[in-house]
């Protein structure tokens, strides 16, 4: 039996000490793809705070065929797709105050220099044209989109995580591209979008 499998058996006991040790060392990973698919941190704190209660009610359905941050990213996922569904219109765009960020998060556009103001407020306007263009994709391409580019995720662990093939995920992505390369078009040399000839 492994480490993790071990780890599971305890969750599934019940053991608090476990439940405890499974969000301290998931809750920064889990909030930052709230944030990246919900676009907010007020959001993204409700919904990773949900997806570990969520966790905590569902531990006895692990089957363990994948790892546990898998499942994790699953549920964030799948909540966050579930919240979209129920809503009727579209989410809001925050206007970030990047001053509270974190520095860990390697989103495009935030690689700002401390001491050039210039370049923040730059930055800044880059992440909001990136935030307002993510808006624009599907819940489904923006989920992919994020566990690929954002959190760097292999084309097979999204498939698995999402339960779709391979292939959709491929199809998924090409299309959040494809968007955003119209969206963000005027921002081609920045971001290295420009097509290689």
């Amino acid at each position: 039996m492994t480490e993790e499998q071990q780890f599971i058996e305890q969750l599934r006991s019940g053991d608090r000490i476990a439940f405890t040790e499974l969000v301290t060392t998931h809750q920064k990973q889990i909030y930052f793809l709230a944030r990246d698919l919900t676009g907010n941190h007020h959001d993204a704190e409700d919904l990773a705070q949900e997806v570990f209660i969520k966790a905590y009610r569902s531990i006895q359905n692990f089957r363990g065929d994948a790892k546990l941050n898998t499942w994790l990213y699953k549920i964030t996922v799948n909540m966050f797709l579930d919240k979209r569904k129920r809503k009727s219109h579209n989410m809001l765009v925050f206007k970030e105050d990047l001053s509270q960020e974190s520095n860990n998060s390697n989103h495009p556009g935030q690689q700002i220099q401390p001491g050039n103001p210039e370049k923040a407020a730059e930055g800044s306007l880059i992440q909001e044209h990136i935030e307002q263009a993510l808006q624009n994709l599907s819940p489904r391409e923006r989920a992919v989109f994020v566990m690929r580019h954002y959190h760097d995720q292999a084309i097979k662990e999204i498939a698995r995580g999402l339960d779709i093939a391979e292939g959709t995920v491929k199809s998924l992505l090409y299309r959040a591209i494809q968007k955003l390369q119209q969206k963000l078009a005027f921002y081609r040399h920045d971001l290295g979008l420009e097509e290689k000839k």
